[in-house]
């Protein structure tokens, strides 16, 4: 064995998990790289269960390398871990028999042994824990940039809502020790990171299982305190974001003055039907608290279009909704049923093509505030951290804003986006579009 090759499906807390398992790959096993997992020696998916879009995807992908058992590279090693390996076990093998490790979320940190048995075995492996004691991030990692880094604050989520599946592939809530994360923080900064995202199912109640109480606005303050330029966070739970969180969100500099704030539904019965615990009315009400503290906030959000029940009636709260929030951006999804979760056994089932409908609608509006919002930045002048060349014109860079906005820009002559990226810059806004703004390097 040589080389590796690790493909990402999901969450970021994936993606964490993803440069975790790149680490130890490297430092345990002494692995390289390889630019493809055609390539590889060793590959590894890491699963999302959420959506059935990156289940079809990882069952293409997979069943792709089977020929590559066969032909010119009889030895590789597939290994699937993440969500769908925590959630099948050994039943993966029955319908892609060609995997040779299947691991869970809660033993990442036993892919490196199962590794070593199959290449001495050749035998199958499925290794998956009901539940873990120990967090990804005590593990090496090699990061993807590095001047950014995820730093989970939690694992798991004890909120079960009745679409989702994180709770039963991920476990209940657990939170790190205040200690362990700011020590980390402090690490990374040292090691000259200079974004951090605080990761969570449910940033929002962190501490609850250690503390008795949510310590999240803590964490806040004491991670921006060491030193790290920009401050991030995903996801929160619209129940649970906090007064005082708010306040330390628009009285922190460090901390970024951008959102993620799922709603998935703007009709109350559709809600109480998801086990989203509050009303579109105490949703809208909490959105404008946070203009209020944060008038530049970018904010955006996560719809569920056709769940179970769902009628036109409800699908119209839901764009008003949208339209009152004002987002900057949502995601919006087509309900698909996740075996194992309550909704999957629902039987008032939405029809793809009024869902496909309804889904159309939404988007238009969507996509019509996230332009105007876009608007007020137009002959503003924005810093941004840049994060290399863009993957459409090499001739320019791409980087972030404070608020999460993708800006580009022509390199300036004489410098490189490889050079660049990891760097701050600031940039003059010249024009707006939906999903992202066009400047130019100012002086």
């Amino acid at each position: 064995m040589r080389t590796y090759f690790v493909r990402t499906f999901g969450c970021q807390m994936n993606k964490h998990d993803s440069e975790r398992i790149a680490g130890m790959l490297e430092t345990q096993l002494g692995l390289t790289q390889a630019p493809s997992p055609e390539t590889a020696d060793v590959v590894v998916f890491n699963t999302c269960a959420v959506r059935e879009g990156a289940e079809e995807r990882l069952r293409g992908q997979v069943s792709s390398l089977k020929a590559a058992k066969t032909g010119p590279n009889p030895d590789v090693i597939i290994a699937v871990g993440g969500c769908i390996a925590q959630r099948d076990g050994e039943m993966l093998l029955s319908y892609l028999p060609h995997v040779d490790i299947v691991f869970g979320t809660h033993n990442v940190g036993a892919l490196p042994s199962l590794i070593t048995s199959a290449s001495e075995t050749r035998a199958a492996t499925v290794q998956v824990l009901a539940e873990g004691t120990e967090f990804a991030s005590d593990l090496p990692s090699i990061r993807e940039h590095t001047w950014h880094a995820w730093v989970p604050i939690t694992v798991g989520c004890n909120n079960f809502c009745t679409y989702c599946i994180v709770p039963y592939v991920r476990g209940k809530e657990r939170s790190r020790s205040f200690d362990d994360i700011v020590a980390e923080a402090e690490r990374l900064v040292a090691d000259g990171v200079v974004e951090i995202t605080l990761l969570g199912q449910n940033v929002n109640s962190y501490g609850r299982d250690l503390y008795g109480e949510s310590r999240f606005p803590d964490v806040l303050r004491r991670v921006a305190q060491t030193g790290v330029r920009r401050l991030r966070f995903v996801t929160s739970h619209p129940k649970d974001l906090s007064d005082e969180t708010i306040a330390v969100m628009a009285s922190t500099p460090q901390v970024c003055h951008s959102l993620h704030l799922p709603v998935q539904s703007g009709s109350n019965r559709i809600l109480s039907a998801m086990h989203r615990r509050y009303t579109s009315e105490a949703y809208l009400a909490l959105v404008e608290r946070l203009y209020t503290a944060i008038p530049d906030l970018a904010l955006s959000t996560d719809v569920i279009v056709g769940f179970p029940g769902e009628t036109d009636a409800d699908f119209e709260e839901t764009l008003d909704l949208v339209r009152h929030a004002r987002f900057d951006q949502a995601f919006t999804f087509l309900y698909s049923p996740r075996e194992g979760t309550p909704a999957a056994q629902l039987k008032n089932t939405v029809s793809r093509n009024v869902m496909q409908k309804r889904f159309d609608r939404l988007v238009a509006i969507v996509q019509s505030l996230a332009y105007a919002k876009n608007q007020r930045y137009l002959g503003t002048v924005q810093e941004i951290l840049i994060e290399g060349v863009s993957r459409r014109d090499p001739g320019v860079i791409t980087g972030r804003t404070d608020s999460n906005k993708v800006v580009h820009a022509p390199i300036p002559a004489g410098e490189s986006a490889e050079a660049l990226a990891g760097t701050f810059a600031r940039v003059a806004i010249d024009e707006a579009q939906t999903w992202f703004l066009w400047g130019h390097f100012e002086g």
